[in-house]
């Protein structure tokens, strides 16, 4: 039997369910809520349900019983919209993510660069919703007024706006940026559309196996009922569902709601493919349900209007349980979409109505003062849909007032569409199609809604307004709409803004806006200019967020990265205050130069990483040019040459591998710089011969951290892209280091074998005069009896042999270079320090050291001498190089059972640390230009090597005074058993 609640009771559930949803929210901003709940596609696809608001779960039923399949459209429509999202939704969540755009205004403004198309979307979009929000509060109000039984419930709408204004302002409005996402009112979205489904998927299932008794009870009742079926089936094949599927459709994307929770709140891009059949699913849960409650309802007779079966069936049916959870997803589906539709429209007011009239002083907390202005917004929005279902005086069905609301937005269809697919439309089309089409839709559907007009007489027509005609108006309003767009824009030239932004918007982009130079230098100077508009706090706090987005340091310098900065900024500013107020802060206060001192181009960087973006999207001829693109550049990236390619004003636009290999500069942190800023002497040397007359420089010396290194440069000049007849310049840095030593060293290696020559010359020549000087001197000595003869005698022996040895030692040094098999002889070492010291002391120049030899004549190694001799030579000059005048250089031997240890240390300099690893490199030294060859430890190394030994560095020796060098040498030790064989 029919049954009625209290009023205070139903208020207490009310109360209780909100503040339910309250504590969801506070649960996920405090993060309570694990990040993986949160960024689940699941969750972003229960947001979206959002859509199903209170017509959903009331008005369909009467849409059923109206237009009986048709009702399907409701759900369809927005199916559609989803399953075609790589190619409708996709486009818009990048174009939104990348340039920050929170609402359908902030795209159509961004899009026409027009502020009058942003000021016009928002004003129309709040006139277009007011009928649904109206709805919502309509529907809590009846529902209420069906429970109670009693009618005036005016305060329970009121009472219901407050505690929505309450919570959209708590959780919907605590960021006031489009890159701050509100994800306590994202899960809060979700929990209710899971109240939503539960509810009608409840009622539902009761009306089928409690009213009907199951399927076959269902089917016994319809067999003895056609005209139920008849109801359903007829209007389908008369009725206007062509237009309810196209104005569902539309709705997926232009409705304020579907907009922000699809788009702006979006956490996880990758999401929306989940939910372009994770939506669809959902929605045909829930209309699943709307046949058998229409059914059991017609069964039960309930008394109440179709759209409201859902709730009075378990009033009918005296099922308090049912009617309460009826009203709980009535109240859930209301107050999910007032709080996203308020929320949406306040940030399309703020940022299109308010701050293009008035912007706040910086001097003032912009921030604080953006929120709490929002906030108040979000609160006149949602009076204003009270005060307009207090105009209506809830006598209009829920049917009408949202098919007003739809019609009325489908108006945005066009230019939505015009934005992806249309790059020719520009902003005199669309604010006029728009107008033209909100102008046939107020005559034809709002003017009856508001003053229940039976008719208008226009050019002697009578227009009557009913049921049956709002498909005409809606046609019709869209028909001129379209028109109207498409013959102006055809007839109307574009802006050179709006070509930008058609591009930067259009689905298949891979081009970009010029590239031109800033006045700006620095992001220091960016906030210094932003600081006039915003304050010092603002702009840098701005700057610096900027900078983290993009990665970048904030001393950067390179003009693309500049550009760069430049377009973020703009894009975090239009997330905060709208495209049109951003661009006009951007373009004010960071110009480009124009004119004389600044020239345009594309953008050659942007194209690049535009086209690896859509390097999987491209098909046909233009994924093959794309494929000859990538191949000549990876032929240049993979070029065995340098290759770096300048602009006019030399900004650097390519920078191979080959270069950073040679330069020891990154690509990354010289591309979009200008040469000024290279380091030296990379930046001196190439500037230097970009102004230089001639096309090739060869051999040029560059001397880094001691290394040399000789470059072969040469040079073309190109045109720009975008710019004929522009000189860009490639330049190719050819390296000749490698052929220049080889050049050195055959000309060291036939200087030593010319000294060869002439040493076994004077060898020869010299050998004669000195043994015959040494024959007589022996005679001399044994013929006579004088002892002053005999000593002096012996002494010119001792002389001569004197002057055999140092011939002997300038012939074995001449042909040190040579190779040959080691012989495995017995190696006195201290006899082989002798004579090196004996050599070097032949040299006067450098410091004045002595030599200290404490090498044992017992420890033997196997080898050859002679090659042994130049080893100790070369270190031991290498350790007088390095001392002072007084210092000493000790060598000394040790030896174990199968090595001898062969130590020379001196009381020089010291090796640096960061050369250490480098010593024994052929060519690396050390010493002025025109001192040393870089081949000595080289050659020391080889003749080490060649007699199976090691040799090691230590360096400092000693610590305090961070001086002193040690090198050591181990030797395979003397064996008499194996007769010279290595131990």
């Amino acid at each position: 039997m029919p049954m009625s609640f209290d009023l205070s009771q139903l208020l207490l559930i009310s109360i209780i369910y909100l503040i339910l949803l309250f504590g969801v929210a506070w649960m996920t901003e405090h993060g309570l809520v694990p990040r993986a709940v949160l960024r689940h596609p699941a969750t972003y696809t229960l947001s979206l349900g959002v859509y199903a608001s209170a017509w959903a779960f009331y008005g369909t039923i009467g849409l059923a019983y109206q237009y009986g399949y048709g009702f399907l459209t409701y759900y369809l429509g927005v199916c559609g919209a989803f399953l075609l999202a790589p190619v409708l939704l996709s486009p818009i969540l990048r174009i939104t993510r990348t340039y920050q755009l929170s609402s359908l205004a902030d795209l159509f403004s961004f899009r026409f660069r027009s502020t009058w198309a942003g000021t016009l979307t928002t004003l129309f979009m709040l006139v277009g919703v007011l009928p649904l929000l109206a709805l919502q509060i309509q529907a809590v109000a009846d529902s209420v007024q069906i429970l109670t039984q009693e009618s005036g419930h005016g305060t329970v709408a009121l009472g219901f706006c407050v505690l929505i204004i309450l919570f959209a302002i708590l959780f919907g409005a605590r960021h006031i940026s489009a890159r701050e996402k509100h994800e306590g009112l994202v899960i809060a979205i979700a929990f209710e559309s899971l109240v939503k489904l539960i509810s009608i998927a409840a009622i539902g299932l009761y009306a089928l196996y409690v009213v009907f008794d199951g399927p076959a009870g269902l089917q016994l009742w319809l067999d003895s009922n056609q005209e139920a079926l008849k109801t359903l089936h007829t209007p389908l094949q008369e009725g206007p569902w062509r237009t309810l599927l196209l104005v569902f459709f539309s709705a997926a994307f232009v409705m304020p709601h579907m907009y922000h929770m699809a788009f702006t709140e979006n956490l996880n891009p990758r999401a929306l493919g989940t939910a372009s059949w994770g939506l669809p699913l959902f929605l045909l849960l829930m209309s699943l349900a709307v046949p058998p409650i229409l059914w059991a309802g017609l069964h039960l007779g309930v008394p109440t209007n179709p759209e409201y079966f859902s709730l009075g069936l378990g009033v009918a049916a005296g099922s308090e349980w049912l009617s309460l959870l009826a009203f709980v997803g009535g109240l859930s589906a209301a107050s999910g979409l007032i709080i996203v539709v308020t929320l949406a429209l306040s940030g399309m007011v703020l940022n299109h109505m308010v701050l293009p009239l008035y912007q706040p002083s910086a001097d003032n907390n912009i921030y604080r003062w953006l929120l709490w202005t929002r906030r108040t917004l979000i609160a006149a929005i949602i009076m204003a849909s009270y005060g307009f279902y207090r105009l209506l005086g809830a006598e209009q069905d829920l049917a009408n007032l949202g098919i007003a609301s739809f019609v009325a937005t489908v108006q945005f269809l066009p230019g939505t569409l015009s934005v992806l697919y249309w790059p020719q439309a520009n902003r005199r089309g669309f604010i006029s199609g728009l107008i033209a089409g909100m102008l046939v839709w107020a005559i034809t559907l709002l003017l009856p809604l508001v003053t229940s007009l039976p008719g208008l007489q226009l050019f002697g027509l009578t227009l009557s307004f009913n049921a049956d005609t709002w498909h005409l108006a809606a046609i019709s309003s869209l028909a001129v709409n379209v028109v109207v767009l498409t013959l102006i824009s055809l007839f109307t030239q574009r802006s050179n803004e709006e070509q930008s932004a058609a591009e930067a918007c259009s689905v298949d982009n891979v081009s970009r806006p010029q590239r031109m130079q800033l006045m700006a230098s620095s992001p220091q100077e960016f906030a210094q200019q932003l600081a006039k508009p915003l304050g010092n706090k603002t702009a840098q706090y701005e700057v610096e967020q900027a900078l983290r987005d993009l990665k970048l340091p904030f001393d950067e310098h390179r003009p693309y990265a500049l550009r760069r900065l430049r377009d973020r900024l703009e894009a975090n500013l239009s997330g905060l205050m709208g495209p049109s107020v951003a661009q006009d802060i951007i373009e004010t206060f960071l110009p480009f130069k124009m004119g004389r001192d600044g020239y345009v181009t594309e953008d050659i960087h942007f194209i690049e990483n535009r086209l690896e973006d859509y390097h999987s999207r491209l098909t046909g001829l233009a994924a093959e040019l794309d494929a000859l693109r990538r191949y000549h550049r990876q032929t240049l990236q993979d070029l065995p040459m340098g290759v770096c390619s300048l602009a006019q004003d030399n900004e650097v636009l390519m920078w191979n591998r080959a270069m950073q290999a040679l330069t020891g500069i990154e690509a990354d942190s010289v591309i979009g710089s200008r040469l000024t800023s290279l380091a030296g002497p990379w930046g001196d040397l190439l500037e230097r011969f970009v102004e230089d007359q001639s096309s090739h420089l060869h051999k040029q010396k560059l001397v880094i951290d001691g290394q040399t290194q000789w470059l072969s440069l040469h040079k073309a000049a190109i045109d720009e892209p975008g710019y004929v007849g522009g000189s860009g310049l490639v330049l190719l840095i050819e390296d000749q280091t490698e052929n220049q030593m080889l050049e050195e060293e055959l000309m060291h290696s036939e200087r030593l074998a010319s000294i060869g020559r002439l040493a076994a010359g004077v060898a020869h020549e010299i050998g004669n005069p000195i043994t015959g000087i040494a024959c007589l001197a022996q005679n001399l000595r044994d013929e006579s009896e004088q002892l002053e003869a005999r000593e002096a005698s012996e002494q010119i022996i001792e002389q001569t042999r004197r002057v055999s040895r140092i011939v002997q030692s300038l012939v074995n040094f001449a042909h040190v270079g040579s190779r040959h098999q080691n012989p495995n002889e017995a190696v006195d070492l201290a006899a082989c320090t002798n004579e090196a010291i004996h050599l070097l002391s032949l040299n006067r120049k450098g410091p004045e050291v002595k030599y200290v030899n404490l090498c044992d004549p017992k420890h033997l190694a196997s080898g050859d001498a002679q090659r042994l001799v130049q080893v100790l030579i070369n270190l031991l000059g290498n350790a007088r190089d390095a001392s002072r005048d007084g210092d000493s250089i000790t060598v000394s031997t040790q030896e174990n059972e199968h090595q001898v240890l062969l130590q020379i240390e001196d009381q020089g300099s010291g090796i640096d640390k960061a050369i250490m690893d480098r010593l024994f490199e052929p060519f690396f030294t050390t010493k002025e230009p025109g001192t040393g060859t870089g081949l000595g430890l080289a050659l020391v190394y080889s003749i080490i090597e060649e007699h199976y030994g090691q040799i090691t560095i230590d360096s400092p020796v000693e610590h305090t005074s961070q001086r002193g060098t040690r090198f050591t040498i181990t030797l395979p030790r003397y064996s008499n058993i194996s007769n010279g064989a290595h131990a």
